[in-house]
């Protein structure tokens, strides 16, 4: 059996991330993978620190990924997608740049690149 494509990885990765199904969204990724800022810093090494971090953002009620568009060249996928958050400051988006390297269908290494945080307007109070 083939192994799936590396777009069906990533989009396998991106439903499981939306549904906030931390197994099935782990599953997509290598034993060993890592994630990153782009050409930066660490952020997770293995799926145990991968864990805590998604564990963490599925918290947020309002954790929505739109894809906005995907590129695709040999086993590297590029996704921007724009993220609902909830931020301290209330409810936002912010986009992002993700870079995934996938092998023998899993994703080994992803990078991210997060932009500028934009809150989305509160309600307009109701008028008597």
């Amino acid at each position: 059996m083939s192994d799936p494509s590396p777009q069906a990885v990533v989009q396998a990765q991106l439903d499981a991330y939306n549904a906030k199904d931390i197994e099935r969204l782990l599953d997509t990724y290598a034993s060993d993978a890592v994630q990153f800022t782009l050409h930066g810093e660490c952020l997770a090494r293995g799926r145990r620190e991968m864990r805590a971090r998604f564990v963490a953002r599925f918290a947020e009620p309002d954790l929505h990924a739109r894809l906005v568009s995907r590129s695709v060249v040999g086993q590297v996928v590029v996704d921007v997608e724009v993220i609902t958050r909830n931020f301290s400051e209330g409810v936002g988006t912010v986009e992002m740049l993700c870079v995934y390297a996938v092998d023998a269908g899993l994703i080994a290494r992803a990078s991210f690149a997060v932009g500028e945080k934009r809150l989305l307007a509160p309600p307009s109070p109701i008028s008597a």
